[in-house]
């Protein structure tokens, strides 16, 4: 079953890469109390999350904390050492909060797992993006078609 605006998120354990090497960081350390935007991308490197998805949150980091927020965060399933060397390689570093979802389990928990096996990529996440209000979904957005759209930046500007 897919999350829903409404739903709070379930317990999670994601990997980030810190100054001090890959750190383990829980939903609850991340969620509560705070206003998080939360987008998740098939994986880091790949064409569409690098030259159009990822780069509207990173052009539209100012105006989104502007509105309240106070993390910006990108999901994929990715090892943390990829996640850490795309933040590097972006220029997201210290703006984006880079989570690593190695093994899919919060992708499956929310119901947003896609079996990219036919691309040779394997079990990933569905492209989306969501606005997390004291760990609750107050927005979602799931793209139903290649590309950026839905879960842009731009958006997601409209709904916080």
């Amino acid at each position: 079953m897919t999350i829903s605006v409404g739903d709070k998120l379930p317990e999670t354990t994601f990997k980030t890469m810190t100054a001090d090497g890959a750190k383990p960081i829980t939903s609850a350390e991340i969620f509560p109390g705070k206003k998080v935007v939360l987008f998740g991308v098939p994986g880091a490197f790949t064409p569409t999350c690098s030259n159009n998805h990822l780069p509207g949150y990173l052009e539209n980091h100012d105006a989104i904390l502007a509105r309240g927020v106070d993390t910006i965060a990108v999901v994929s399933v990715n090892d943390v050492h990829v996640m850490g060397a795309w933040a590097r390689f972006t220029g997201g570093e210290g703006k984006i909060l880079f989570l690593a979802d190695g093994n899919g389990d919060f992708a499956k928990a929310v119901g947003l797992d896609a079996d990219y096996s036919g691309g040779g990529m394997g079990l990933r996440s569905k492209r989306f993006s969501m606005v997390v209000e004291d760990g609750k979904v107050t927005a979602l957005n799931v793209e139903t078609k290649p590309g950026v759209d839905e879960s842009g930046a731009a958006h997601i500007l409209g709904q916080i």
